[in-house]
């Protein structure tokens, strides 16, 4: 007999966890924090199924990119109106929205499918270096 033993997703519990962003590389960041989101870490993970972790991030504004990025990478947006395209370099958006950056690049490295929304919901990022989710006891990576 080769059954599939699949584990109750009820029985799961809801992890914290919260990373301070001062000097990472924002692509090494994002990448553990994906997986992170994703459940990569659990001994349970399955691609199809929901982790139940919640990541908070602090200090978004001091996260560092390397080479020339500062000045030559480039954010597009648009409103999908005629002339609508709005575009931002990675300084230009540091100064105006740090927390967004990190958004994107998570966002970005989630699967698509339906369950993308619900893992980016999970994801908490701030500027400084408090957050609100003191309560829910968070552990530090």
């Amino acid at each position: 007999m080769k059954d599939t033993f699949v584990s109750s997703l009820r029985n799961k519990e809801i992890n914290w966890y919260v990373v301070d962003a001062t000097d990472q590389t924002l692509g090494r960041l994002a990448t553990k924090i994906a997986k992170i989101l994703l459940g990569k870490n659990q001994v349970t993970y399955a691609p199809y199924t929901d982790s139940k972790n919640y990541v908070i991030i602090t200090n978004a504004d001091k996260i560092v990119v390397t080479g020339k990025k500062e000045s030559q990478k480039l954010y597009y947006r648009h409103s999908g109106r005629p002339g609508g395209l709005t575009v931002k370099t990675y300084s230009q958006l540091k100064e105006k929205a740090p927390e967004r950056i990190l958004e994107l690049a998570i966002k970005r490295m989630l699967p698509n499918g339906s369950l993308k929304n619900k893992l980016f919901n999970r994801l908490k990022v701030y500027s400084g270096a408090t957050h609100p989710h003191a309560g829910q006891k968070p552990k530090s990576l």
